[in-house]
């Protein structure tokens, strides 16, 4: 029995550090996921905290996994972690029962899962976790105190600078759609294997102050102009299928309305694309930054193009820069996954990411130092 809890403290304890270290690789990627379950809660006044509070989930995951391992405060981290496995399971089990969330960013989009694997896996460590909790109190670590102190701080250092190396530098393992090599033109488009959505033309009647609801294939036997009043068609869905393209909602327009994309993305030369997701109080730190590579443009005649969902706040930022760079306009949820660092440098030719940098590293392609 001591050997089959011992085993069953690592395995928890190694998936809550696997999973963290997954969700550290983008903590911007668990931020969206948790500003998703806000707006579907009618909760949009949180969505200002959930990149702190997914900084915050992230360490705690990975310095509670480390803690489970070596034992170390058992009695405390077994409350801790009993917690955080009791609201992962109430997150998934509402994505699965309410529909209004597809996938919950478990182990974020290098390993995506269905809400329903998702409900599955913390089921199952719910029950693990509680098991371990009841037998908390028969655990003691095995190393001392220095030791174990030492190792939770080095793992929340750890933690703590992979993320902000991602926000920085963009994540160290890319499971983007856009990540390098890439096609965007053709990432646009349906894979030609995808299955399309099962529909069924579905009428609506009304008979004796009733709806009565059918498809072409199973008419009432009594059915007749006189006795059926139409009052509706719809498509209802038998099967849902898989027939989306990896990037959506893409766009580029230019300050007129006019959509580019096809122009920007079949250009044959070498294209630079700043992403500009926001622009807050951070902006100051990088607007250095795109004055030089607007300088860069100018003296070298090559094209730099700006593309952000916030037109108006970006063009008077650059008036005040005194920037020529061209603005075109873009959807914020794509420019939320094409642009994990605010802004994002990409480099591209006829639509394919030659390279692409974070506000950290955004200038070395054009020479200059940081």
């Amino acid at each position: 029995m001591h050997k089959l809890f011992t085993i069953a403290r690592w395995f928890v304890g190694l998936l809550f550090i696997f999973s963290g270290l997954v969700k550290a690789n983008d903590p911007l990627g668990l931020s969206y996921k948790m500003q998703e379950f806000f707006e579907v809660w009618h909760m949009g006044f949180l969505d200002s905290y959930t990149f702190s509070l997914s900084v915050i989930i992230i360490t705690f995951e990975i310095v509670a996994g480390v803690a489970l391992l070596i034992g170390w405060q058992f009695r405390l981290f077994s409350w801790l972690v009993l917690l955080l496995i009791i609201f992962f399971t109430f997150l998934t089990g509402y994505a699965v029962f309410s529909g209004n969330i597809k996938e919950c960013g478990c182990f974020g989009d290098c390993i995506p899962l269905s809400a329903a694997q998702s409900f599955t896996k913390d089921l199952v460590l719910l029950v693990i976790t509680a098991w371990l909790f009841i037998k908390r109190k028969s655990i003691q670590s095995a190393i001392s105190r220095f030791k174990a102190v030492s190792l939770i701080i080095l793992a929340t250092i750890a933690s703590l600078y992979i993320q902000y190396y991602a926000v920085e530098y963009l994540p160290p393992v890319d499971c983007l759609p856009y990540k390098k090599g890439v096609d965007i033109y053709e990432q646009m488009k349906i894979p030609s294997n995808a299955i399309p959505d099962s529909t069924v033309i579905t009428f609506v009647y009304q008979k004796d102050g009733k709806e009565v609801e059918f498809d072409t294939e199973h008419f009432p036997v009594d059915f007749s102009d006189s006795a059926y009043s139409f009052v509706r068609r719809y498509d209802k869905l038998i099967r849902k299928g898989n027939a989306e393209p990896p990037i959506k909602d893409f766009v580029i327009m230019t300050p007129e309305g006019v959509d580019t994309t096809a122009a920007i993305l079949n250009d044959p030369r070498e294209m630079w694309v700043i992403f500009i997701r926001q622009v807050d109080n951070k902006s100051k730190a990088w607007i250095n930054s795109i004055q030089k590579i607007n300088g860069w443009s100018i003296d070298n005649q090559r094209p730099v193009i700006v593309v952000t969902p916030q037109f108006e706040a970006v063009t008077d930022l650059f008036q005040q820069s005194n920037i020529q760079l061209p603005v075109y306009k873009g959807d914020l949820v794509a420019i939320k996954t094409a642009a994990r660092s605010n802004p994002t440098l990409y480099q591209l030719q006829q639509g394919v990411v030659l390279d692409k940098r974070g506000r950290a590293n955004m200038l070395q392609p054009f020479g200059f130092t940081e």
